[in-house]
């Protein structure tokens, strides 16, 4: 779980991390056998690398001067909401 360490950390991109750790769950496997426990914990960790990333992408979503302006006046015009 270090590579999740670093980027949380922000000692690292996400993406740096991702690469390594297919590097590293790769070579695992070829060492250990792909039936291998060492062989699924360093693939667990790609994937909950890959989880973070698809997290940080989420949080990025910046609300747009609209968004911000109906959420404090959800009653003006620009902001109300017609059902057809």
């Amino acid at each position: 779980m270090t590579f999740l360490n670093e980027v949380i950390n922000g000692k690292k991109p996400i993406e740096e991390a991702i690469f390594e750790a297919i590097v590293k769950a790769k070579t695992t496997c070829e060492e250990n056998g792909n039936n291998s426990a060492n062989c699924a914990v360093a693939w667990d960790i790609v994937e909950e690398l890959q989880i973070e990333k698809a997290h940080q992408k989420q949080a990025k979503h910046r609300k747009t001067s609209l968004e911000d302006y109906c959420e404090i006046y959800p009653d003006a015009l620009e902001c109300l909401m017609y059902d057809i």
